[in-house]
């Protein structure tokens, strides 16, 4: 189903307790799969994703299908490889078509036992789950962060806990960092090393944890307070000192106009009157914060700012191509933008105005990012998304939110 979205007024005010944040539940629900002691994990994401992961971390079957969670296949397959039994980790449409071969083979070079039942490097993955000694693995630091983050969060239980050598720059570095210091909660010897991350054997011990609110859904406030005629937003859950690298989100959209101000229990966001954008082309970097990029790049389009994104490899990889999805949903929406490599330039002009007046209907590709990334168009004009519910990969209550802050629906 689709759903149609227009707001009255282009004002928004109000405010909202925010999402909790997938990254860090699902960092928490597997570290705690490994601990032999209980503990709570308060504020859990109501996330598809994280919903997925709970259940299969407990479930007794032996097929387990992730339907189209990246994170649940990639954070599985490592957990399942030290877990004693035999299973298939399957998932739906989209997911067989993620690769998945770095992390199999790092995981093999440790010792473990894992087969392909369909396309080489691609799930599903069948797993005989066995005690990994551990030692050296070498991986491209271009890589996904999942694929390491899934490696570090089993070395604690590995004989010999793990070095990870990085060839090259890491990217996304601000979630591996995130998992390190989730693990360190834990009781963790973990640590970098130059280009490499060290974790020793030991155990977890139990803690209970409150996961704060998640960053990257707060991006879609961002754009819309930027597309907005004035606003006042207040997001609940949000922490100044944060284990989130999309906290950088903030600094990024003082560029339009943001101001973010610390108030008590989350921020508010407010629109500056008397800024004025600049003329002269923007460069911004997204190799440590690619979740974002679609909410900036929609932002920059929508306000007409010359922008060269960088730093998007991965984009390619995610739920869709998310490179070629933007341009194709951003061209058939009159805007101008061209890709080089895997690199989104944004022009500063409206290449068919009349086509930005009638077509208003946005595909999503299956991906939750790009139906919340499009969304704040409606406080300039009204538009439809495809596919409704892709929200609840990540924000189910991503609709609802925004009819708190007088957003129509049809």
């Amino acid at each position: 189903m689709s759903i149609s979205i227009s707001h009255s007024t282009g004002i928004i005010k109000g405010e909202i307790k925010l999402t909790s944040s997938k990254s860090l539940s699902n960092r928490v629900l597997i570290i705690q799969g490994l601990c032999n002691d209980a503990f709570d994990i308060c504020n859990l994401s109501e996330s598809n994703d994280t919903d997925v992961l709970q259940q299969l971390i407990n479930s007794s079957e032996s097929e387990l299908d992730v339907n189209l969670s990246g994170t649940a296949m990639r954070f599985l397959t490592a957990f399942l490889a030290i877990k004693s039994g035999e299973f298939v980790i399957t998932g739906a449409g989209r997911m067989k078509e993620r690769p998945i071969k770095e992390l199999v083979d790092s995981l093999i070079e440790l010792g473990a036992n894992i087969e392909y039942l369909e396309k080489v490097g691609f799930p599903p993955l069948k797993i005989i789950g066995q005690d990994l000694k551990g030692g050296k693995v070498e991986i491209d630091g271009s890589i996904s962060s999942q694929y390491i983050s899934a490696l570090l969060m089993i070395a604690v239980k590995l004989k010999s806990g793990i070095q990870i050598d990085f060839l090259g720059e890491v990217i996304s570095k601000p979630y591996i960092n995130m998992t390190v210091e989730v693990m360190r909660f834990y009781g963790a010897f973990v640590h970098w090393k130059g280009n490499s991350l060290l974790v020793d054997h030991g155990d977890y011990k139990g803690k209970n944890f409150i996961v704060e609110a998640d960053w990257s859904a707060a991006s879609y406030w961002y754009s819309m307070v930027a597309l907005s005629k004035g606003a006042d937003v207040i997001l609940l859950g949000l922490k100044r000192e944060s284990l989130q690298g999309d906290a950088i989100i903030q600094e990024i959209y003082t560029n339009f106009g943001v101001i973010t101000e610390y108030v008590n229990g989350g921020i508010r966001l407010t629109k500056n009157s008397e800024f004025r954008i600049q003329n002269s082309e923007m460069e911004l970097d997204f190799t440590n914060c690619p979740d974002i990029a679609q909410t900036v790049a929609v932002t920059c389009a929508a306000l007409n700012i010359k922008a060269k994104l960088i730093g998007l490899k991965t984009l390619r990889i995610k739920e869709t191509d998310r490179i070629s999805a933007l341009q194709i949903e951003l061209t058939k929406l009159g805007f101008s933008l061209d890709v080089e490599d895997d690199d989104i330039l944004i022009n500063s002009i409206i290449r068919n105005s009349d086509n930005a007046k009638l077509n208003t209907i946005v595909e999503t590709y299956d991906d939750h990012r790009m139906a919340m990334a499009f969304a704040p168009l409606a406080l300039i004009k009204p538009i439809t998304i495809q596919s409704e519910t892709v929200v609840g990969k990540s924000y189910p209550n991503f609709w609802k939110d925004l009819e708190e802050f007088s957003f129509l629906f049809s």
